[in-house]
């Protein structure tokens, strides 16, 4: 069973061209040393305005950016990567034959950055960014829209939602308004404000087009969140920024977009951000229940591919239900009895009837909670405990 293969680029712009990763970032320039910047003269931030905006405005557009646009920021991140020659060249007979002259005054290390942008949330200084803006990151600063500019600190960082926190030392600072991310729908209007391209500042809108659209969608495997997709217009460097309503509530972290396409851009809900956002700044950590299995919603065209790749060796009998296709081993799956095969057909007695639903409900479990499966082996209904666990680093499911 094959799965399309969708290319998904993080929004981070980071070196001199656009880098292929899991999300949406703008590459910086890659030199030795940080060159020191002119710091603008500070100014009050703005305050927030209370007053709700009519979607019936013909500038609700511009009333959404005033309102939320000062605790809109740009991140940038610094790693330093070790520079090396290929290990066959490190032999002197071969640096000769291919005239490669040792040069002590050559630099082995060299600085990489990144650029995305976060958004305030807090007074006291706590900005929200994605994970991938930071990772592996060095130093990190952030320069709000008044021109000011904070040495940052990465709370923490959960890579499976990819969802951060960076803490600077300000008081007083511009905080965005929430929403509620629970109760979009396609069609309403959202509002995109980043640092795309190394433009800062920048305002695009569109509308919703989808709704918990799902990183298996997508062809992601590494992350595990629903997404709304939109056809606002999201470039590298927008990683982190806000997705707000017509309103100007935060409603979402933009974070990747489809390479190659038009019009498709992913963002985190809001209400999901906050959820990790919460658990980082509590602990600097989150927790993922796991179960351990790869799996496919069953229906017709899987069947009967499944017969015939199987040789007729497996015979799924279910009509409808999420097959089993992989048990990780050593994993929760595995050490209650699951196996590759099985069709799961109920959660906890509630019937289910797709790998999503599957997920949202391991997901939305704690770690260490037991769970039963009603699953159909062999043309027999049988129930199955399994205790879930902390999610692995690189894991399915």
């Amino acid at each position: 069973m094959q799965q399309q293969n969708v290319g998904y680029v993080l929004t981070l712009l980071t070196g001199i061209g656009l880098v292929s990763l899991s999300g949406c970032a703008r590459p910086g320039n890659m030199t030795q040393t940080e060159q020191s910047n002119a710091q603008p003269t500070p100014q009050q931030p703005t305050a927030n305005t209370t007053a709700a905006i009519a979607p019936t405005d013909p500038n609700f557009v511009v009333a959404a950016v005033q309102k939320v646009g000062p605790a809109v920021v740009r991140i940038n991140a610094a790693r330093t990567v070790s520079r090396q020659l290929p290990a066959e060249f490190d032999d002197p007979i071969l640096r000769r034959f291919f005239g490669i002259q040792p040069n002590p005054a050559q630099p082995r290390q060299r600085v990489v950055r990144g650029t995305g942008s976060g958004f305030i949330i807090s007074a006291s200084g706590q900005i929200l960014t994605n994970a991938h803006v930071v990772d592996g990151a060095d130093r990190v600063s952030v320069t709000l829209k008044d021109g000011r500019t904070f040495e940052g600190e990465v709370v923490g960082q959960d890579t499976v939602t990819d969802v951060a926190v960076i803490q600077v030392q300000a008081n007083d600072l511009p905080v965005v308004p929430m929403g509620n991310s629970e109760t979009l729908q396609p069609g309403e209007w959202v509002i995109a404000i980043g640092n795309p391209l190394g433009l800062d500042n920048t305002v695009t809108a569109g509308i919703i087009s989808s709704t918990e659209r799902s990183t298996s969608d997508i062809g992601v495997s590494d992350k595990r969140v629903d997404l709304i997709q939109t056809d606002t217009a999201i470039n590298p460097g927008n990683s982190g920024g806000p997705l707000l309503n017509a309103r100007g509530e935060v409603i979402g972290m933009n974070t990747a977009i489809i390479s190659g396409a038009q019009g498709l851009g992913f963002a985190i809900p809001i209400n999901t951000v906050q959820k990790i956002s919460q658990q980082l700044i509590t602990t600097g950590e989150v927790q993922h229940a796991y179960l351990g299995v790869q799996m496919v919603t069953l229906t017709p065209e899987v069947r009967q591919q499944l017969e015939i790749e199987s040789g007729g060796e497996i015979d799924v009998t279910a009509e409808q239900g999420i097959l089993i296709i992989r048990v990780v081993p050593n994993s929760p799956a595995a050490r209650a009895g699951l196996r590759a095969g099985d069709v799961i057909q109920t959660i906890n007695n509630q019937p289910v009837t797709t790998t999503e639903e599957v997920q949202r409900l391991v997901e939305g479990s704690q770690v260490g909670s037991q769970m039963q499966i009603g699953v159909q082996r062999n043309g027999q209904s049988q129930q199955v405990a399994v205790r879930l666990e902390n999610l692995p680093v690189q894991s399915e499911t």
